[in-house]
């Protein structure tokens, strides 16, 4: 996914770990985050354990099952193991999102 939307990647990995207070939204969560990006290749649709940025929040989105976004969003990397994890987080938790090497 890296490939589909490089300037996306770049601009989130740079300023991890990130940190914010979740919402949640169906079977998303998300959090706004301090960084702007303009859309690139945004979609629509996405999957489960899809991560994602929404360039209206602009916000970090998890998405942990069926539901799909609001409007479009730049789809650029998945959560590798335990997605079903997410189900445990509640509106106003802390997430804090680093990048595993």
């Amino acid at each position: 996914m890296e490939e589909e939307r490089p300037k996306t990647c770049d601009k989130i990995w740079e300023p991890l770990p990130l940190e914010g207070e979740a919402s949640i939204y169906k079977e998303e969560i998300y959090f706004e985050i301090p960084v702007k990006i303009e859309p690139e290749e945004s979609t629509p649709e996405t999957e489960k354990g899809d991560v994602s940025y929404w360039p209206e929040g602009p916000a970090f989105c998890v998405f942990y099952g069926d539901s799909q976004p609001v409007s479009p969003v730049n789809t650029f990397a998945r959560v590798g193991e335990d997605v079903e994890k997410f189900r445990e987080i509640e509106d106003g938790d802390r997430v804090l999102v680093r990048k595993l090497e």
